[in-house]
């Protein structure tokens, strides 16, 4: 998207839970600088940051599941909060004019009753030390903001899906249910007693994303904007229009709940919509036909290879 819009861009990521190959077409790019870098690498990130004096800083570094965050909150807090003050004090050596940030909608959700919404405002149940380092780090950005004269969004994301997603973590739920389904494994519904289809959590398609992204960046509000589709789809629903648009048939088994989740997800995206000029484009069905149509040119580029 960058590159498209003009920037000279500089992408910095440790790989971890990354690949490399998905960023092959855009290597030999002039334009494009990518470095194998932790955002935790004080001399590293000092060094590109004296190098190319970045004016526009878009912060998608992260730890980013829910359950791991339970089992190691000292690694989810060095890597999500830890790693955004790297970057922040950095700023503060190097102005810059802009900073993105990728929060959690869906983390950072307050506890929904009947057909609400959750919206920016709301007190979030941060039940999870994922949700307190995405919560604090709002509050930093916002502090350093004022302290160091730059503007900012923090754009708070639903369940993203599209190509390219690894297949772990709440978010991963269509490739994981994928994966499963090409494997020949069977998949697994974790869901509490009275929620027999599953929690239901608010799905956008990466290209929405890409586009929330662009419009922050020419246009950054200074604030907390959601971006989502709006609607909650239960995550059995989810499971059987992957079968659909995959054209498959297979059971899925049901289990209780992972530590952490939160029974019901959706966003409100009136901001998004009315100040920053966004809206969803994809429905989960198009978002699904497209995925598809994906993974058909992938394998047939597999088979001509």
């Amino acid at each position: 998207m960058y590159l498209n819009e003009g920037y000279r861009t500089v992408c910095v990521d440790n790989l971890i839970s990354g690949n490399e190959a998905n960023i092959a077409d855009l290597i030999d790019d002039p334009e494009f600088h990518f470095y194998k870098v932790d955002i935790g690498d004080t001399e590293k990130m000092e060094d590109l940051f004296q190098q190319f004096r970045p004016q526009v800083v878009n912060h998608h570094a992260a730890q980013k599941s829910v359950p791991y965050s339970l089992e190691n909150p000292v690694y989810d807090l060095d890597t999500n909060l830890g790693g955004l003050l790297q970057v922040l004090s950095l700023i503060q050596k190097y102005p810059i004019e802009t900073l993105l940030f990728a929060s959690s909608g869906g983390a950072l959700s307050k506890k929904l009753e009947g057909d609400e919404k959750s919206a920016e405002d709301d007190a979030p149940q941060l039940i999870s030390p994922y949700a307190l380092t995405k919560f604090a780090g709002e509050q930093y950005i916002k502090m350093y903001s004022e302290e160091y004269n730059f503007k900012f969004t923090v754009l708070r994301y639903a369940n993203v899906f599209g190509p390219k997603q690894i297949p772990d973590g709440e978010s991963g739920v269509i490739p994981i249910f994928l994966k499963n389904l090409k494997e020949g494994k069977e998949s697994t519904l974790m869901t509490y007693q009275d929620m027999p289809r599953g929690c239901t959590r608010d799905y956008v398609y990466v290209a929405d994303v890409v586009e929330a992204n662009r419009l922050a960046t020419e246009n950054p509000l200074n604030k907390v904007v959601n971006i989502g589709s709006g609607t909650a789809t239960s995550i059995l629903d989810i499971y059987e229009q992957v079968l659909d648009a995959f054209s498959k048939s297979e059971p899925i088994r049901i289990v209780g709940p992972r530590p952490g989740d939160i029974r019901r997800s959706v966003l409100d995206t009136r901001i998004a919509t009315e100040e920053l000029g966004w809206k969803s484009n994809y429905t989960l069905k198009q978002g699904l036909n497209e995925l598809y149509i994906y993974q058909i040119s992938q394998h047939n580029e597999k088979i001509v290879g």
